[in-house]
């Protein structure tokens, strides 16, 4: 088959994992082009990546892509997604589609006119959550009823709580304090620090109570890059529960069972398969299976590569995969939390007008 042509518009710092992706499955994906208005950058950008760049929507089009992937600035995603509904392009947004809740609303009403929209909120994706999505599936942990998650900030976390804990656009109760403290500084966008200085790092933890279900919101900024402070997960179910990679689960009444979620990679050793990530196995099965093997990938490139995958299926007629009204509730979710922090309030939410269309 031939790869699946997509573009993009923007030339940012997460345009480039969309590239390492492309570029790391070839027989898969290729960029029609790349649209950087600036014709200084967009002559250094293409030189850098190899890819055709244009200046204009018009020239971006003209290359017949199957999507296009929309890496901008929040308040100009909605402009850019419109302009693109317009051509009845199907576009594939970054996260989150747009900074406010009246441009969530206004992309919610594009979708729901029929522009062929999806968000690449990756989180999901990467290996081990999507390993932990798969074993809340199966059911072990029986009914899940609390999940806590210390990996990523606002609408990211919130996109994983509501996974795990199986709520859609349900109302809820926010409670959440804000938390100072010194860290020493670690690595950046730009690479490794070049001397030890403390910074103050923020912390917020949110409690979501659906009634019967517990979401647990924990996140330090600085987790992202910092060597000292490492991602949390834990679901609990009435049959079990998955702590970071152990999951433990009854069988019966009597007969509790432990084991790891351990990762299985390519090119160890004495094996020459190549360097990349095989997928996560539980007790002996298969939970997870890389889908962007045998591309050399981290984490979360892979996590970027399985939304261009389902991209390409949903722009075919496919299947949703991430839509609008989900990318909007967890980003309204998200800044409710703020709020809630910076009140010190407990507030109530109710469901929005998108629930109706998610």
């Amino acid at each position: 088959m031939e790869p699946v042509r997509f573009a993009i518009v923007g030339a940012g710092w997460r345009t480039e994992f969309f590239l390492r992706a492309a570029q790391a499955l070839p027989d898969r994906f290729a960029v029609s082009s790349v649209l950087v208005r600036d014709a200084d950058k967009a002559k250094a950008f293409g030189a850098r990546w190899g890819v055709p760049t244009v200046a204009s929507l018009d020239e971006l089009a003209a290359g017949s892509p199957a999507f296009v992937v929309v890496s901008v600035p929040w308040p100009v995603t909605p402009v850019m997604l419109a302009d693109l509904a317009e051509r009845g392009i199907p576009a594939l947004a970054e996260t989150p589609p747009a900074p406010d809740l009246m441009g969530l609303r206004r992309v919610c009403e594009l979708a729901a006119g029929g522009a062929r929209l999806q968000v690449a909120e990756q989180y999901c994706w990467q290996p081990m959550h999507a390993a932990r999505e798969a074993v809340v599936a199966s059911g072990r942990l029986g009914s899940v009823s609390q999940a806590q998650v210390s990996v990523a900030h606002g609408y990211h976390g919130v996109s994983l709580l509501r996974r795990l804990l199986g709520v859609r656009f349900e109302g809820c109760r926010i409670t959440a304090r804000g938390f100072v403290s010194p860290l020493v500084a670690g690595p950046g966008r730009d690479g490794p620090p070049s001397a030890e200085h403390l910074e103050q790092a923020g912390q917020t933890i949110a409690w979501l109570d659906y009634g019967d279900k517990l979401g647990v919101f924990d996140f330090t900024g600085s987790q992202y890059f910092s060597w000292v402070r490492s991602p949390r997960v834990l679901v609990r179910g009435e049959r079990g529960e998955i702590s970071n990679t152990t999951v433990r689960w009854l069988s019966d009444f009597r007969t509790p069972h432990t084991a790891e979620l351990l990762r299985r990679d390519a090119g160890h050793d004495g094996n020459l398969e190549g360097m990349y990530h095989k997928g996560i196995e539980l007790a002996g099965e298969w939970v997870y299976r890389n889908p962007a093997a045998p591309g050399r990938l981290s984490d979360d490139e892979i996590a970027v590569a399985t939304c261009l995958a389902k991209m390409a299926d949903y722009a075919a007629g496919g299947p949703s995969f991430y839509s609008v009204a989900e990318a909007a509730q967890d980003h309204y979710l998200g800044m409710m939390i703020d709020r809630a922090a910076a009140s010190g309030e407990v507030l109530g939410v109710e469901p929005q007008a998108w629930a109706k269309d998610g």
